[in-house]
């Protein structure tokens, strides 16, 4: 690549590295966020759940913008917007205020993002040149997740405040690169045809109201649950009615008869489902159960980051040998063998006892990532790009809020007893979660690997 690739590459990649150590960090300092802000549990969770809204919701929005409005114009704003609302996270002195800032930050991810993404997939061309740009991007967003904890952890000892500001600083360095890096582009071809507005607000609603289903399942009644989720589906229907009639659809709804990338999205929902939930019980496991304090918890969790280093030049070697699908599929066995190791820590054991279930954690990210984001966007039109890198993150947002609402939701009725042991019989239970998540994904991830994986047609299919 020349250096101006390299250039590009790396702001790009620093961006969704931002994204993914903005959702990590948050995690591990709510504690001290709830003690400062005085906020309720009900609030905390807002403040959790205000950030997927924002995310999760309006990502199909945000990618086929991004196809329509230009890329680098999309990615250019929403990091600018992204960074003015990071900063106002860390000056909130009201719950309300950060539950705000959270929300926006979430949408301006959600534009950022897919246009990220799709600036790759359309800027290197399809084959050996893009699969690499992507293993490099896909493994440092990947570090996102699995460091974010460690960073959150030491700032948060330094006050929690520095979790918001920390994003604000890197924000600007990467608003300034990608100024000067990024080229400019003809704007799209729009053919004289309007913008698909309702189909915009219907599947934004539709999304909202799903996620917020799963967020909330485990804090609500059953009846407004299934309420929410029914006018989901109605959303759902109008915004299918919609795409089949519109001149210029959001979602041209022939992108979503193609089974390998049904199939590549719903491997990754229940990647990233596996992956909260799993990082969720054990910050809890850590620090409730075993009194460790938020930076021990944090450096116990660095071992997660070996996907930073290995990702770059492991993967890439494996999928030139191998192909994406088998790589992906080593990837997923991988989380199912840690979430599974996992459920043999006792209230004593030792970090040497755990460790295997974390780098076994890492491994899954270092082999999955980035096959994963390739498989999902490889014979893809370049002008649905963006709306594919939508749907790709949107899979992730929505398999991570329902790992989260799974695992609590288990995790509470385990230990509704409070007799001896029901912390350890909680997180145990939990587990399972996570667990059938991964084991589920793995079967899926087996489908295709009878035929060549590095075959044109057979890529694409190879989830």
């Amino acid at each position: 690549m020349k250096a101006r690739e390299w250039g590009v590459l790396l702001v790009l990649s620093g961006a969704i590295f931002l994204e993914g150590i903005d959702i990590a960090m948050l995690n591990i300092a709510l504690p001290s966020i709830r003690t400062d802000l005085g906020l309720s549990t009900g609030s905390l969770q807002w403040v959790v759940s205000a950030y997927v809204l924002g995310y999760g919701g309006f990502m199909l929005l945000g990618g086929r913008a991004a196809d329509i409005l230009g890329r680098r114009r999309v990615f250019l704003a929403a990091l600018f917007v992204f960074l003015l609302f990071s900063g106002l996270g860390g000056l909130a002195e009201h719950g309300a205020t950060l539950i705000a800032a959270r929300f926006v930050t979430g949408l301006a991810a959600a534009f950022m993002t897919p246009a990220g993404l799709s600036i790759i997939t359309t800027g290197f061309e399809e084959g050996p040149k893009r699969d690499r740009a992507l293993m490099i991007y896909g493994a440092i967003g990947a570090g996102g997740f699995t460091l974010g904890m460690v960073i959150g952890g030491l700032l948060t000892a330094l006050d929690w405040r520095w979790v918001f500001f920390m994003p604000v600083l890197l924000s600007l360095v990467l608003l300034v690169a990608a100024a000067l890096l990024i080229p400019k582009a003809a704007r799209p071809e729009r053919d004289g045809r309007r913008f698909d507005l309702l189909g915009g607000l219907t599947i934004t609603a539709a999304v909202v109201l799903l996620v917020l289903s799963v967020e909330r399942a485990s804090h609500v009644g059953l009846a407004w649950t299934a309420g929410t989720a029914a006018a989901s589906l109605v959303l759902f229907a109008l915004f299918w009615a919609v795409e089949r009639r519109h001149p210029a659809p959001l979602v041209r709804l022939g992108i979503l008869r193609s089974p390998s990338l049904l199939r590549a999205n719903l491997v990754g929902m229940l990647f990233m489902a596996g992956f909260f939930g799993f990082q969720f019980l054990v910050v809890l496991y850590l620090q409730e159960l075993r009194g460790w304090s938020t930076i021990e918890a944090s450096l116990a969790m660095l071992v997660l980051g070996v996907d930073v280093v290995l990702a770059p030049m492991l993967t890439p070697k494996l999928v030139r040998r191998f192909g994406n699908a088998p790589v992906l599929l080593a990837g997923l066995g991988f989380a199912a063998l840690s979430y599974a190791l996992f459920l043999t820590a006792g209230a004593d054991a030792s970090y040497l006892e755990l460790l295997p279930s974390l780098v076994s954690t890492g491994m899954a990210f270092t082999l999955a990532y980035g096959p994963l984001t390739i498989i999902a966007t490889n014979g893809i039109d370049e002008s649905e790009q963006g709306l594919a890198g939508g749907l790709l993150y949107t899979s992730f947002q929505f398999g991570a809020a329902i790992g989260l609402a799974g695992v609590a939701a288990v995790n509470v009725a385990a230990t509704a007893s409070g007799g001896p042991g029901a912390l350890l019989d909680g997180y145990r239970a939990a587990m399972l979660v996570p667990l059938a998540a991964a084991v589920t994904a793995v079967v899926i991830g087996s489908f295709n690997l009878r035929r060549k994986a590095d075959a044109p047609e057979p890529e694409l299919a190879a989830v």
